[in-house]
């Protein structure tokens, strides 16, 4: 089991159940910040100077903004650069979000070992991550469990990500071809548009194009 613990969260009363959570399981260490940069900095000074790393990150995505200027935005750009200094180093993601999208992002493209929904069941649930990370398996909150799987339900493919954000960018179909054309983005025919576009649009019970781009901004896959 883990010994020393960050858990990065701008929440106090989040962040004090989480340490709770981590002393009742035995940690010795458990450390907290309110702010991102100052947990990349805690990071690298654990390592290279202490000569005592952290076993584990815990952390939230969303940050509020305040009067400090901060390097990194949020969660997303921590585990990101945690994962890029220390490429083993065990970072669990818990937050409020639970769009498959995000999930794929944060586990698949930038190096998350564990994903957990804040819920009223979250304490178990993050009990569970805590000791599937700790024997180096993978773990999702229940309601998002789907997100992984290659048919999930909300996912677009990368050439569908790119028709969709033209399209929430006002571009016309005509537009929309000369821009995949002009980053060799294929197929980018008018035809192959628009079966995009109506796959789309049927797959998400969406009126029209406007009504479609609207649905996909709310679950936050464009």
């Amino acid at each position: 089991m883990f010994q020393k613990v960050l858990i990065v969260d701008d929440h106090a009363t989040s962040s004090q159940g989480v340490s709770k959570l981590l002393t009742s399981i035995g940690v010795e260490v458990v450390e907290t910040t309110f702010y991102c940069d100052d947990a990349r900095l805690k990071a690298i000074k654990a390592h290279d100077i202490l000569k005592d790393p952290y076993n584990l990150v815990i952390t939230d995505l969303s940050f509020k903004q305040d009067h400090r200027d901060c390097d990194l935005k949020g969660g997303e750009d921590l585990v990101k650069h945690l994962r890029n200094l220390f490429p083993s180093l065990p970072i669990i993601v818990y937050s409020m979000e639970d769009h498959f999208q995000k999930v794929r992002e944060l586990m698949n493209e930038c190096g998350a070992n564990a994903y957990v929904c804040k819920s009223r069941t979250s304490e178990k649930e993050l009990k569970a991550a805590i000791h599937s990370v700790s024997v180096n398996k993978i773990y999702l909150s229940k309601e998002i469990r789907k997100a992984l799987h290659v048919n999930a339900e909300n996912s677009l493919t990368p050439y569908e990500k790119e028709v969709a954000k033209s399209l929430s960018e006002g571009m016309s179909q005509p537009q929309i071809s000369s821009y995949l054309r002009k980053y060799n983005i294929s197929p980018n025919s008018l035809s192959s548009i628009e079966k995009c576009i109506n796959r789309l649009k049927d797959q998400y019970n969406a009126n029209n194009a406007v009504h479609l781009v609207s649905m996909l901004k709310d679950a936050k896959l464009i």
